[in-house]
């Protein structure tokens, strides 16, 4: 039955453009296109790409323009904001950019909508040079940028107006789960960094989901760390740069993508090290062989009947990260 399942579950992929150690920028922005393309060809369904702001090792911060940049270079993928963060932005400016996007990939654009600012206070003050906005105030952003789109609106999206753009709201508690169920809306939970509120705000999101125009039923895509490789030694190897990135945030001071290490403990204290251990250890980071990582894959589904998985992928080597991906799209086919 999981085999099955999994068969016919879509999987997609969430890149941050990650920036490594001794490159440039721009050295992350064309594997991120390499990748766009190699996804393109081996059947993964969505490439979204996140929002960050003032993080040393990550390249998506101007999200609509690096979208547009993958869409040009790919023919099928749907490829979109996982996410935007609306409280950065205002929603007239949104409706526009994605009404754009629309305009030139018709029927390829999806539009992740999340509350949280992506970065730090400064940074979100240097953003919006106003920090007086509530969180309570992300349902009306919502509100207004839905509006804009279908034309009722204080003023009009061009382009943007009569577009269908589909709209997600993406969340890693229980508050965009139960305005995305609301809403009718659907829903991608951030698993990969807040796996302990996954099941229950999956319970949330399913049991008040009320049907609209855009959905009839909810669907839910889950986001999952995974690293795969021909041995579970070289994957758990290759996991030691995500695994430095994680310190380095538990740190607070975020930097570039390391190469992998084989002493990582050493570079941890006693709690770190636990802390690193829990991460692996969460089920919603797989790292290991084909076997490993597909028995991993199909638990998850198994555990939280996901209707959609987003694979997110931090590997130094961009060869060993394409090649992870190409491992995980061998199980669409099988």
């Amino acid at each position: 039955m999981i085999a099955k399942r999994f068969k016919h579950i879509p999987l997609s992929i969430l890149d941050l453009a990650p920036i490594k150690e001794g490159s440039t920028a721009r050295d992350a922005l064309l594997e991120t296109v390499d990748l766009a393309q190699h996804a393109d060809k081996w059947g993964f369904k969505r490439y979204w790409l996140a929002e960050h702001h003032n993080m040393p090792g990550i390249a998506s911060s101007a999200t609509s323009v690096l979208i547009a940049h993958v869409a040009e270079k790919t023919k099928h993928l749907r490829v979109g904001a996982g996410g935007i963060m609306l409280p950065n932005h205002a929603a007239l400016v949104i409706a526009e950019q994605f009404g754009t996007l629309e305009s030139l990939f018709p029927g390829r654009i999806d539009l992740g909508l999340g509350r949280a600012p992506g970065t730090d206070q400064m940074t979100a003050y240097a953003l919006r040079r106003d920090l007086k906005q509530r969180v309570e105030e992300f349902p009306d952003q919502v509100e207004e940028l839905e509006a804009y789109f279908t034309g009722t609106g204080i003023v009009r999206a061009f382009p943007g107006e009569g577009l269908d753009i589909p709209i997600w709201l993406l969340g890693s508690s229980g508050f965009s789960a139960r305005l995305a169920a609301e809403k009718g809306l659907p829903f991608s939970f951030a698993s990969h960094f807040s796996p302990n509120n996954t099941i229950p705000a999956l319970n949330i999101y399913r049991d008040l989901f009320k049907p609209s125009e855009q959905l009839a039923k909810p669907y839910a895509m889950l986001g999952i760390n995974v690293i795969a490789a021909d041995s579970d030694e070289e994957a758990q190897f290759l996991a030691t740069s995500s695994e430095q990135q994680f310190l380095s945030l538990r740190r607070g001071r975020p930097t570039t993508l390391k190469p992998p290490v084989s002493n990582l403990e050493e570079m941890c204290t006693p709690s770190e090290w636990i802390a690193v251990k829990n991460s692996l250890t969460s089920g919603s980071t797989i790292v290991g062989s084909p076997e490993t990582v597909k028995r991993g894959l199909e638990n998850f589904i198994e555990k939280t009947n996901a209707d959609e998985l987003i694979i997110h992928t931090q590997i130094f080597d961009h060869k060993a990260r394409l090649r992870s991906y190409e491992i995980i799209a061998e199980f669409m086919e099988a």
